[in-house]
């Protein structure tokens, strides 16, 4: 059997890079980067009862939340949370115009 040399690897920076060409990726990623940011915005007593799920066309953010009681109390505070959230989009070159809460989308 041969000596096997291993000269021909891709470095672990020229693969993401060629993975963040496809743009369905790059969109998911910076999705889930977003919503990494949703606990940091909202009151403590709803981090545990809601969570971003979705996004819509047009930029609207769906966010499953724990029961209607929490959607309802939620919605109160959009425009506070739209507001928190402008820093976070401009970093990320995204837009969120609106915020659907559904408890409807909740998941354990």
């Amino acid at each position: 059997m041969g000596k096997v040399l291993y000269t021909d690897f891709e470095g672990i920076d020229s693969v993401i890079e060629s993975m963040m060409d496809n743009p369905q990726l790059k969109k998911a990623v910076t999705r889930t980067t977003l919503y990494g940011f949703w606990d940091k915005i909202l009151p403590q007593k709803f981090q545990k009862r809601s969570k971003p799920y979705s996004m819509l066309p047009g930029g609207v953010m769906v966010v499953a939340c724990e029961n209607p009681v929490v959607a309802q109390e939620l919605s109160l505070y959009k425009v506070m949370l739209l507001s928190k959230f402008q820093p976070y989009l401009k970093t990320l070159n995204m837009r969120v115009t609106d915020l659907k809460f559904d408890p409807k989308k909740w998941e354990m």
